[in-house]
């Protein structure tokens, strides 16, 4: 969340930040969490100045009593007990408006960078590269729902059956390709220095919020309302979370980690043909890398990330362009984000595979994580991630573009992960 600091120092800014992210109301929000934080030290201050008379107060009745003054030493006493319920009062004061900051910090969006391109929806986005193979597909070539059924890969009837729509099962050789895939993004990550984590897929509220998953994204996280444990969209909340509430060695920095999880999205309310087959699932398999590092060097983090994504894009073999996201098509809680996406040539459509997303100090305000500077100060870090890769479309991409009559051609980087050239 933006700190109280951000907000005050730099108003004006932060207000143009969220209105180009089209946050309603950014004049009011900003206006009553400069109002809410001017109560809260104003009691704070009544209330440290209280505490110091008490103080003195109370050393004093001591002296009184020995000097006889016992009418003094009575007034005195009753002047404490007067103070101190005043007190109570005005930590209640002081508690509350300090929850109510806490609470209203959590509803408003990070502040995206100046880079940021104005706009409202993913029409405004910005392509900034385009690369890969050009594809020739055979005539009647089919899109990978069909494929699927073809090679008898995927089978999203039996998932409909076992759970629902949106939880495809695969099978045979389209099985093997998910592992393959899976190997292949972890063994880039490690020889690009991420270290691999294997964390639970499940999370606390504490994470959710942490992240800010929680209160922006609740209705789309599947609840465990016995146990209030969300199941993950990302391992991007797992693994920054092991961060929470820890002061890092400026000597640490930057961290590089890397996880394969399932993810979990309910993706309420999606229905129509660009959901069909593997284009939107409610579960699917990722491999997520999360970035802990200082306000220094998280630019050049950023780039190191689109640089690794594309590296394996290319390796893939597919047709792929990279998009500065607009304000209003960047995410909660990031400040700036760059979309990577395939295309589809049997579909004619881009598909996204993955975002690559600088946070600056937001989520580690909210995560309280922190670095020791080498002259002893503490200072929020800076969080990073990426999807290096999703796999549902980079499956659907790969099936379709790579189709010919004799089967579907595996890319050389994956044959040795596949164990086969072809699916036929």
């Amino acid at each position: 969340m933006l700190t109280i600091k951000q907000i005050t120092e730099d108003t004006d800014k932060v207000v143009r930040g969220l209105e180009k992210k089209h946050f309603a109301n950014a004049k009011a929000a900003i206006a009553q969490a400069i109002e809410l934080n001017d109560r809260r030290k104003k009691a704070q201050s009544q209330l440290d100045n209280n505490l110091a008379e008490v103080n003195s107060t109370s050393k004093s009745i001591g002296a009184l009593m020995k000097e006889g003054k016992s009418a003094e030493a009575e007034a005195a006493k009753a002047r404490v007990a007067q103070v101190k319920e005043a007190n109570k009062a005005l930590q209640e004061e002081m508690d509350k408006a300090a929850e109510d900051l806490q609470n209203l910090l959590y509803t408003i969006p990070n502040v995206p960078y100046d880079e940021v391109p104005e706009g409202l929806t993913a029409e405004d986005n910005v392509v900034v590269k385009m690369g890969g193979m050009e594809t020739e597909l055979p005539k009647n070539a089919l899109p990978h729902w069909e494929l699927a059924k073809k090679y008898d890969i995927i089978d999203f009837d039996l998932g409909v059956k076992i759970t629902g729509a949106g939880f495809p099962v695969y099978k045979g050789k389209g099985a093997r390709l998910q592992r393959a895939l899976i190997n292949f993004f972890l063994d880039e990550a490690k020889a690009s220095g991420y270290t691999e984590i294997m964390p639970p897929t499940v999370v606390n509220a504490a994470s959710g919020y942490g992240t800010g998953q929680l209160p922006d994204k609740e209705g789309q996280m599947y609840h465990c309302n016995l146990d209030d444990l969300y199941l993950i969209p990302t391992a991007e909340v797992p693994v920054t979370n092991i961060y929470r509430d820890v002061i890092l060695d400026e000597k640490q920095l930057p961290i590089k980690n890397c996880a394969y999880t399932e993810c979990f999205r309910r993706e309420a309310g999606s229905y129509g043909k660009d959901v069909r087959g593997l284009n939107r699932l409610h579960e699917f398999s990722k491999v997520e890398l999360v970035r802990i590092d200082t306000p220094q060097h998280s630019r050049q983090s950023h780039q190191e990330m689109l640089d690794h994504v594309e590296g394996l894009l290319k390796k893939l073999e597919l047709p792929y362009r990279i998009l500065r996201l607009c304000g209003g098509d960047i995410s909660f809680t990031a400040a700036i984000c760059y979309d990577f996406e395939v295309y589809s040539e049997a579909q004619k459509r881009w598909l996204e595979v993955s975002s690559v997303s600088n946070f600056d100090t937001y989520q580690a305000n909210r995560l309280k994580c922190r670095y020791r500077t080498a002259d002893k100060k503490t200072e929020l870090c800076h969080t990073l991630n990426g999807s290096a890769l999703a796999l549902p479309r980079i499956v659907a991409a790969l099936l379709e573009n790579n189709q010919t009559p004799e089967g579907i051609r595996i890319p050389k980087a994956l044959v040795p992960y596949c164990g086969f050239d072809m699916i036929d």
